[in-house]
């Protein structure tokens, strides 16, 4: 879910313009999961451009507020979200902590890293949603701990089916910047894409696992 059209249109753009997000429908990317993608994201970029991370701080603290009330505490899913997580953390004046995806091998073996006592109110924060599964990895931790999770706040999903799911069967709520289907939008309106290749961006969208340009 989105809040805003004008900020989930907003952020596609400023993450098109930085690069974070790469669209090349003719030259595809190839995923870790062996998948081809038209697409390829990856947030941590907008971390060397201060006013986009000062835009996205802003814009996410905001969401947070809105739809859960000030937290406790701040979570952010190491590694892509722990350095937007502590910005939005700053911008509300709450603790915050990161969620590994297992724990530590050696040491206090932590999967949460910082100060969370049980009970205590908590948003994560995440830079990006594809199939949501270790972003709910991160929320099964927190809850195992005591934290009471109220929700989750991301830069960006893909929109896939399987996130949706797999975020309702979890019973979290999960609202987004910005989302495909708006950044599209945008990409097509800069001129950054044609009318054909927003086609193939779509196509992809709906088989991504089996997809051929």
């Amino acid at each position: 879910m989105i809040l805003n059209k004008d900020t989930a249109k907003k952020t596609a753009e400023l993450l098109l313009q930085v690069k974070a997000i790469k669209l090349n429908p003719s030259e595809p990317f190839n995923w870790a999961s062996g998948w081809k993608s038209p697409i390829y994201c990856d947030n941590r970029v907008t971390l060397s451009y201060p006013p986009v991370r000062v835009f996205l701080k802003e814009e996410m603290a905001k969401i947070v507020e809105k739809e859960y009330g000030k937290p406790d505490v701040i979570a952010g899913v190491a590694t892509g979200a722990i350095a937007i997580g502590v910005l939005v953390a700053q911008e509300l004046g709450v603790p915050f902590i990161y969620v590994r995806p297992e724990p530590k091998k050696h040491g206090r073996k932590n999967q949460i890293e910082g100060h969370l006592e049980s009970g205590q109110n908590v948003v994560v924060i995440e830079d990006l949603i594809s199939t949501g599964n270790s972003s709910l990895n991160a929320v099964d931790a927190l809850k195992e701990a005591g934290a009471v999770v109220k929700g989750m706040v991301a830069i960006f999903s893909y929109g896939f089916d399987i996130a949706r799911e797999n975020f309702k069967t979890k019973n979290l709520d999960l609202v987004t910047l910005s989302n495909y289907n708006n950044l599209l939008e945008q990409a097509l309106d800069s001129n950054y894409i044609s009318e054909k290749e927003v086609l193939l961006l779509q196509e992809w969208r709906e088989s991504p696992s089996t997809w051929q340009q």
